[in-house]
C-alpha cells in the first residue's frame, strides 16, 4: 500500500501637475485612470488564484494516492473503470463543499450533498476494502466545511474511529489499525485548513477593495470639501471686489486702481489654494485669515471688529479655525445683509473658542433650519481634532457661529499622555 504522506521516488511630469491623487490610486491597487494594475511576479494581488489552486493540488494528491493504492492492488479492467469513476464523482463533491457559496446553503441541501458523498466514500469499501481508506478523510473534511460546531466536529471524529473500527474488524497490523484513523483525521484536518485558508484570503482581498472603495470615495469628499471651503471665500472676494472696481472706475480711479492690486492679491490665494487642495497640504492660520477677513468686509462697507488672543495653535487647529473663520465670513458676504461683524478668538485654559457675530439676519423671527454643506464641512473638520460648531440666531438678534477646539488635536494629546 501507497503511503499517501511519502512522497514517491520519481526522477515625465510637469512641475504644476500633482501626481499624489495617481499616487494613492497605485498605493490602493488601482490604476489611475480606473483600470486595475496587473500584479507583479511575486506579488501578493493573485493570492486568492494560489490559496485555491494549493486546495485542488492537496485534493488531486489525496485522490492520486488513493488510485495508486487501487493500482497497487492489479485490479481487473471494470474495478479499476469504476474506482475511476467514483474518484471522479469525489472529487468533483468536494470541490462543491469547498465552494463558499455550497456552505451559504439552507441545510437540507447541505444534508443531501453530504450524504450523497457519504455513499460515494463508504459503498466502494465492498470492492476495494481497507484501500479505499483514505477517502474518509476528505468525507470528513467536507463534514466540518459543511456542518456548525459542535456537530461538525462529533462527526469528524465518528468517521475516523467507523474507519479505524473496520481495519480493526479485518484483524489487520497494530500499525494498520493505527494507522487508518489517523490518516482520515490528518487528511481531514489539511484539506478542512487549506479550504478555510482560501476563504480568509479571500476576506482580506473583499476587505482590500472595500478600504480601497473607501479611500477614493473619501478623497473625493476631501477634495469637494477643500473646493468648497477654500476656493469658495476666494471666489466670493473677487466677485466681490470687482463689483465694488466697477462703481469706483469711473468716481475714484485711484481707489479702484488699489482694489485691482487688491483683486490680484486674492486670485493669487485663489491659485495657492487650488494647488492645496490638489496637494490635500491644507495647513492655514487663524491670524491671517482674520486680517484677510477684516479686509474683505470692508471691502463689502461691513464693519469689522478683531480680537485675536488664542497664541500659537497646533497645525491642525489652527486650520479648523481658519477654515471655520473663512467659511463664515463667505456665509455673510453671501447669504446676509450685515452691516457689522464681530471675530473673537480667545483662549480659554486648553481650548480655543472662535465666534463670529453678525448683524445680518434678513428674518429675525426665523431661526435656520440645518446648515448647509459648508457648516456640515466644518463640523466635520472640528469633529477631527475633538471640537465642535454651534450656529443660529441668539436673543439679541444676531447670528453667531461659535467653534469651540483643544488647543491640541484629540489624537495628539493620547499619543503624547501614552
Amino acid at each position: 500500500m501507497v503511503d499517501p504522506f511519502r512522497p514517491m521516488e520519481t526522477g515625465v511630469v510637469h512641475d504644476d501637475v500633482e501626481p499624489s491623487g495617481k499616487e494613492q490610486k497605485r498605493q490602493l491597487g488601482a490604476h489611475p485612470d480606473g483600470e486595475p494594475v496587473r500584479p507583479l511576479p511575486g506579488g501578493d494581488i493573485p493570492a486568492t488564484h494560489v490559496a485555491k489552486t494549493i486546495t485542488i493540488t492537496a485534493l488531486c494528491g489525496y485522490t492520486t494516492v488513493l488510485l495508486l493504492n487501487v493500482l497497487w492492488e492489479k485490479p481487473g479492467v471494470d474495478r479499476l473503470l469504476l474506482c475511476v469513476g467514483t474518484v471522479t464523482a469525489l472529487f468533483a463533491v468536494q470541490l462543491l463543499h469547498s465552494s463558499p457559496k455550497t456552505r451559504r446553503w439552507p441545510m437540507p441541501w447541505k444534508a443531501l450533498t453530504l450524504t450523497v458523498q457519504a455513499v460515494l466514500t463508504f459503498a466502494p469499501f465492498l470492492w476495494f476494502g481497507i484501500t479505499w481508506g483514505s477517502m474518509g478523510g476528505i468525507f470528513s473534511a467536507s463534514i466540518l466545511l459543511m456542518l456548525p460546531a459542535p456537530l461538525s466536529w462529533i462527526l469528524f471524529a465518528l468517521v475516523a474511529v467507523v474507519i479505524g473500527g473496520y481495519a480493526f474488524a479485518l484483524h489487520l497490523p497494530v500499525v494498520a489499525e493505527l494507522y487508518t484513523p489517523l490518516t482520515t483525521l490528518l487528511t481531514g484536518l489539511v484539506l478542512y485548513g487549506l479550504t478555510r485558508l482560501t476563504d480568509l484570503v479571500h476576506e482580506v482581498h473583499s476587505a482590500r477593495r472595500e478600504l480601497a472603495r473607501m479611500a477614493v470615495a473619501q478623497e473625493r469628499l476631501r477634495f469637494s470639501r477643500d473646493v468648497h471651503d477654500l476656493l469658495g471665500y476666494s471666489l466670493s472676494a473677487i466677485t466681490l471686489k470687482c463689483e465694488l472696481i466697477h462703481r469706483l472706475v469711473v468716481a475714484n480711479p485711484s481707489r479702484a486702481l488699489e482694489e485691482v492690486t487688491s483683486v490680484l492679491d486674492v486670485s493669487r490665494q485663489a491659485l495657492a489654494d487650488a494647488r492645496l487642495v490638489a496637494r490635500s497640504y491644507r495647513e492655514m492660520s487663524l491670524a491671517d485669515e482674520a486680517e484677510s477677513a477684516a479686509t474683505v468686509l470692508a471691502a463689502a462697507d461691513i464693519r469689522a471688529a478683531l480680537d485675536i488672543r488664542c497664541g500659537r495653535l497646533h497645525p491642525a487647529v489652527d486650520t479648523a479655525l481658519a477654515t471655520t473663520l473663512r467659511e463664515g465670513v463667505t456665509n455673510i458676504l453671501r447669504h446676509s445683509k450685515a452691516q457689522s461683524c464681530t471675530i473673537t478668538a480667545l483662549r480659554e485654559g486648553d481650548t480655543v473658542r472662535l465666534a463670529l457675530v453678525n448683524d445680518g439676519v434678513v428674518d429675525k423671527d426665523r431661526f435656520p433650519g440645518p446648515g448647509g454643506s459648508g457648516l456640515d464641512n466644518l463640523r466635520t473638520r472640528l469633529d477631527t481634532v475633538g471640537g465642535c460648531l454651534t450656529s443660529g440666531v441668539h436673543a439679541d438678534g444676531r447670528f453667531h457661529l461659535v467653534a469651540e477646539a483643544p488647543v491640541r488635536p484629540a489624537g495628539t494629546a493620547q499619543r503624547d499622555n501614552g
